[in-house]
This record gives structure tokens, C-alpha cells and sequence, in this order.
């Protein structure tokens, strides 16, 4: 027997993690800093922390040049106090250099903490959203989008949010140097400043220029990824169709279009790059010949004071030297900023209502009134006043052609949809005013098209109950005629089953889906065509399990084989969105011309011909099956 899996103990001194603290602001007029500032905002502490790092590290890049500069002068005998000890001095910078190593150390290490865990919440907050988005935005957007913007966009945002207080620090590094220098010469130090402007003004052009190759870039990376992740999601349809050649083209030109824009940044900053830097080196050459000008005339206090000015120059260039990169990763960043807001900013077009309440226990009683509904905002209507019921304890097989909105009613008793008019609900109770927890809880859903996570069988059908044991599990899979196939597996109930369930057939796929809905015992159970891909005999037994489990379960069937059809108690017949009739199996042959049509049109009806000539054969093989003896049926023509 098997119990809840196995969760990792959490190492001793490491909290959990528990979740995003912030979120984003939401106030879409806000810059992307300003909208991210509430998550940053959530580590005061470390952030205190950095700044108190920040500041020892500062005050051993300002000190220990000047410590230096005056014990080379004391050592050739122009300084004012010559006559102490070099070891004092060597005392000195050795006790700054560890002030500054343990400062730099410690502001690195919070600045990088606070980084990844605005990434972690970041990647969090993404995810949850994706998770309460409504189908509708599932139904345009290219899932390598999706991925693009939940990975690569997010590590572009941390690595700035990184380097940015690095360059923050170099600033007041900058500042304090400056001061310094000012402070003991102005001449030199305009001297020294002379070339930094023209860097600014660079910088200013470079940033014009590459900010919009940035958001290209990013969003080019996003294409490159849809078309890897649908080449490899239907792959079994490109080597079908060996199409191998064609998706690798597809990949080709989308990888062309991501090296354009990238070659074009490059090219952005192999221009700008060596002027800015190139141009900062006018400001030490200028230093060193004014400023041994201004020592041999005496004016300057000895060499120990242009070496000092000297390093302090370096410590003014830092921030203009790395300014080319630093601008390339911030426009990067802005760019991966307003695409991550893009998906944070999307409505969720299906939610609770407010006040909503827990869909109460009933029989599971269903009403369908005067639902209108299409995709998309100017989609055409799918469904056009629809109308019917289904009794509690009820089987219901829901008939129509392709396109009648079978599927359609299927999404929309899940809420995956809203209706755009009219009503439905549940043992009474509307379920738009229904949270959608308890709804989904009551009403299971098999598709046609199951999807299977790449985990064990066990784990596929205990996705809804985590916590329930094997042999829970097993029932269930015995009720969807699914235990005998499984106990053949190599591993039986713990044998993976790969990527979306491939290595299994789709009608073990169905029937393992099947299971784990069962698994969870919904009231109301809705087939969408889900026992399609099993024979016939076993989909009559998978149904006798259903009654003999459950005799006054709901279930909805949304089918198109006879098979499946003739297990339902009644039929609702659908026809241009509404519902033209209702019946038994055997009524609606009788007495509804287009039940037949419908009958007739799927691939079921054409095996029952014996080498007639098509869909007038059809007719007259379901009619007869009616007895209608010579296989016409009141009001259908030839």
C-alpha cells in the first residue's frame, strides 16, 4: 500500500520557501524599477545589511589611497609627518584592505541574495498567473512566449537588479574620490575630468540606439523557443509527414532573424564600446603630465599625492569604463520588464465573483438556459440559445455534428469559459456565483485528448488526490478498466510513462485519465468523447463499473460512436447551437430525420455498409437498424 510521496526534508538553518512576500505594482503608468520596487522593498533587512557592507567596502577604496599617498611621501621625506614609522602605514592598509574585503564580500553576497529571490518570486508570481489565466488567453498566445518570458525575460531583470547596486556603489565611490581630489587640488581634477563628459554623451547615444534591438532581441528569443517547443511537442506529426527539413527551416529562419538583431547590438557596441573606453584614457595621460608638472614646480606635495590622485582617477573611470555594458544589460532588463508586465497585466477573464460561495451538495442536477456563447471577443456564436436539462443520476449523450458546440457545453459546465448569456447551474445554484474550486470539485472532465504528466502511473492517477494510497488507486483504475494493462507494465503502477504519455496507447491514455478523475469521485462526469480510442466491449464494461460504483452519478457524454450513444439513458441532439431534439437512442432513429444525418456523417456509420454508395447507404444502414424496414425515414429525402 502506498502513502502520500515523498517529500524532501528541508535542511536545518534553510527556511522553505513560502511564496512571493510582494507583488508587483499595479499601476500600469509606473516605470518598470517603480513597479518592481515592492518586491525589492520585502528585504529591508538584507538590504540594511548591504548598505552597512556597502560602506565598509566604500571607506577601504577611499582610505586606502590616501594612506598610500601619504606614506610614499613620508618615505621620500615631503610628507608632514616624515618621521613616523613605515610599519604604522603598513598596519594601516593591511587593516583597510580586510575592512574592504569583508565589506565587498558581504554587500556582493546580500546584493545577489536579494537578486535571486526577486527572481524566485518573480518566477512565482508569473507561474500563479498563469495559473488563473482563462483559457481564451491560452487560445492565442504561443506557448515558447510563454516560457521565453517566464525564464530568460526574468533572468535579464535579475541580472541587472545585480549589477545595478554594483554600479550604485562605484557611484558613491566616484563621488567620494571626487570630493577628495577637489578637496586637495582643483586644477588636477578638472584635469582629470576632462574626458568623462564625452563618455556620458556616448553612453546617452549608445543607450538611444540599442534599447529598441533589445526588445527585438527578446522577442525573437521567444519566437526561436515557440518554434522549438512545437517541433518537439508534434514531433510524432513532423517525422508523419517527414517534415524534419521543413521545421528545421522554420528554426533557421527564426534563428536568422534572432542573429540580425543581436548582430545589430553587437555592432551597437563594438561602435561605442572602445570610444568610451578609449576616450577615459585621455583623463590619465593629462594627469600624469600636469601633475608631474605641478611636483617638479613644488606645487603639488610629492609624488605620494599624484599616485593617490592616480588611483582615485581609476576609481572616477570605474563606473564610465563598464557604462557600455551596464546600459546594455539595463536596456535588456526594461525590455524583459515590460514583456514579464505584459503577462502580469492580463485580465483574468474567469474568476470568483465576489461573494462567491462553495457550490453546495446535491443529487447533480444540471440546467442548461438560453446559454449563448462564441470564441474570442468578435468570434461567431457556437452556441445560440441552448437549452435542456439532465436529471440528477442521469446519463445524457450530447449529439451533434462538428462544430454544434458538443465540446463547447463540456468547457462551459467547467466554467474554462463563460457564457456570454443566459445561465447554467447546478443543482440549482448558478455557477457563475460558485467558486471555482468547489465546481471543479463536483464535476470531473475526461477529454478526448488526455494529457498524461511524464511520472509513474500511480502519480498520473493520483494527480487530483495526492495523498491517496494504492489501493485507491487501484480501484479507480479497475472501475476504467485500466488495472489489468497497468499490472502487465515492467513496473506495473510505478512504471513512467514519458512525456505526455506516449509510450502508452491512446486508448490506455484515456482509460488511465479516465481513472484519475474517478479517483476523485465528482458527482457529475463528463466524457468528451473519452473512451473514443477503446474497443467497444471494453468501454460497455468501463460504463457497468461507473453504475455499479456509483448508480446516481451524473454523466454527461459528449459522443459521436453508436457505442457509446446507446449507454446513455437520453440523447440531446444539438443542431446549429440549440437543442433540436431529445430522446432515447432508439426514438430519435425513429422519429428525428437529422439524428440519422448526424449518425450517418461519422466514421462508425460508414463501417456498417456493405459497399454501398456513401452517405445515402448510411441512412439506410441506421435506419434499418431502427426497423425501418425498407430504410426510409418520415421526411428525409434522397
Amino acid at each position: 500500500m502506498r502513502g502520500p510521496p515523498y517529500v524532501p526534508p528541508v535542511k536545518e538553518g534553510r527556511r522553505p520557501y513560502s511564496g512571493p512576500s510582494a507583488s508587483i505594482d499595479a499601476r500600469t503608468g509606473l516605470g518598470w524599477l517603480q513597479r518592481l520596487s515592492p518586491i525589492a522593498r520585502s528585504e529591508k533587512q538584507v538590504w540594511l545589511a548591504a548598505a552597512v557592507a556597502a560602506l565598509a567596502s566604500l571607506f577601504g577604496s577611499v582610505a586606502g589611497p590616501y594612506v598610500l599617498g601619504v606614506a610614499i611621501n613620508d618615505a621620500l621625506g615631503t610628507g608632514a609627518s616624515a618621521s613616523r614609522p613605515l610599519m604604522h602605514y603598513l598596519g594601516a592598509l593591511l587593516a583597510i584592505g580586510v575592512i574592504k574585503a569583508v565589506g565587498q564580500g558581504g554587500y556582493r553576497y546580500a546584493l545577489y541574495r536579494i537578486a535571486y529571490k526577486l527572481e524566485t518570486d518573480l518566477r512565482a508570481l508569473v507561474y500563479a498567473h498563469l495559473t488563473r489565466l482563462s483559457f481564451n488567453f491560452f487560445d492565442r498566445v504561443q506557448t515558447g512566449q510563454i516560457i521565453s518570458r517566464a525564464n530568460s525575460d526574468i533572468r535579464s531583470v535579475q541580472m541587472f537588479l545585480t549589477i545595478a547596486p554594483m554600479m550604485a556603489v562605484a557611484s558613491l565611490s566616484f563621488l567620494l574620490a571626487l570630493g577628495f581630489m577637489l578637496s586637495t587640488h582643483v586644477g588636477l581634477t578638472l584635469a582629470s575630468l576632462v574626458a568623462l563628459p564625452f563618455v556620458y554623451v556616448l553612453g546617452r547615444r549608445m543607450r538611444r540606439v540599442n534599447f529598441p534591438l533589445s526588445f527585438i532581441v527578446q522577442a525573437r528569443q521567444a519566437d526561436m523557443a515557440s518554434v522549438v517547443d512545437e517541433s518537439i511537442q508534434g514531433v510524432r506529426v513532423v517525422k508523419s509527414f517527414a517534415a524534419e527539413e521543413q521545421q528545421i527551416g522554420r528554426l533557421a529562419r527564426a534563428a536568422q532573424r534572432l542573429q540580425w538583431a543581436a548582430s545589430e547590438m553587437a555592432i551597437v557596441r563594438a561602435r561605442f564600446g572602445p570610444l568610451m573606453e578609449n576616450v577615459a584614457r585621455i583623463s590619465p595621460a593629462l594627469l600624469l603630465l600636469y601633475g608631474g608638472m605641478l611636483v617638479i614646480d613644488g606645487t603639488l606635495e610629492g609624488v605620494g599625492t599624484l599616485v593617490t590622485f592616480n588611483t582615485y582617477l581609476l576609481m572616477l573611470q570605474a563606473p564610465f569604463r563598464v557604462l557600455g555594458f551596464f546600459l546594455s544589460v539595463s536596456q535588456r532588463a526594461e525590455a524583459s520588464a515590460q514583456r514579464i508586465f505584459e503577462l502580469l497585466d492580463e485580465p483574468i477573464a474567469v474568476t470568483d465573483m465576489q461573494g462567491a460561495r462553495a457550490l453546495p451538495d446535491g443529487a447533480g442536477a444540471i440546467e442548461l438556459r438560453d446559454v449563448t456563447f462564441g470564441y474570442g471577443p468578435a468570434g461567431e456564436a457556437v452556441l445560440r440559445g441552448l437549452s435542456f436539462t439532465v436529471k440528477p443520476g442521469e446519463s445524457v449523450a450530447i449529439v451533434g455534428r462538428s462544430g454544434s458546440g458538443k465540446s463547447t457545453v463540456a468547457r462551459l459546465l467547467l466554467r474554462f469559459y463563460d457564457v456570454q448569456a443566459g445561465s447554467i447551474a447546478i443543482d440549482g445554484a448558478n455557477i457563475a456565483s460558485a467558486t471555482l474550486e468547489s465546481l471543479r470539485q463536483h464535476v470531473g472532465y475526461v477529454p478526448e485528448e488526455p494529457f498524461l504528466f511524464s511520472a509513474s502511473v500511480h502519480d498520473n492517477i493520483a494527480f487530483g488526490k495526492p495523498d491517496a494510497t494504492r489501493a485507491e488507486v487501484e480501484a479507480a483504475a479497475r472501475d476504467a478498466m485500466a488495472h489489468d494493462f497497468i499490472a502487465e507494465l515492467p513496473e506495473g503502477y510505478d512504471t513512467r510513462v514519458g512525456e505526455r504519455g506516449y509510450t502508452l496507447s491512446g486508448g490506455q491514455r484515456q482509460r488511465i485519465a479516465l481513472a484519475r478523475v474517478l479517483l476523485t469521485n465528482p458527482r457529475i462526469l463528463i466524457l468528451d468523447d473519452a473512451t473514443s480510442s477503446v474497443d467497444a466491449v471494453t468501454e460497455a464494461g468501463i460504463h457497468r463499473a461507473l453504475h455499479a460504483r456509483r448508480a446516481d452519478r451524473t454523466m454527461v457524454l459528449i459522443a459521436h460512436r453508436e457505442s457509446t450513444i446507446r449507454l446513455a439513458d437520453r440523447v440531446v441532439l444539438l443542431d446549429e447551437g440549440r437543442a433540436a431534439a431529445t430522446g432515447t437512442h432508439a426514438q430519435l432513429l425513429r422519429e428525428e430525420p437529422r439524428y440519422a444525418r448526424v449518425l450517418a456523417s461519422v466514421e462508425h456509420a460508414s463501417k456498417a455498409l456493405d459497399g454501398g454508395d456513401g452517405y445515402a447507404a448510411a441512412v439506410d444502414a441506421i435506419a434499418n437498424k431502427a426497423g425501418g424496414g425498407d430504410g426510409a425515414l418520415p421526411g428525409l429525402g434522397s
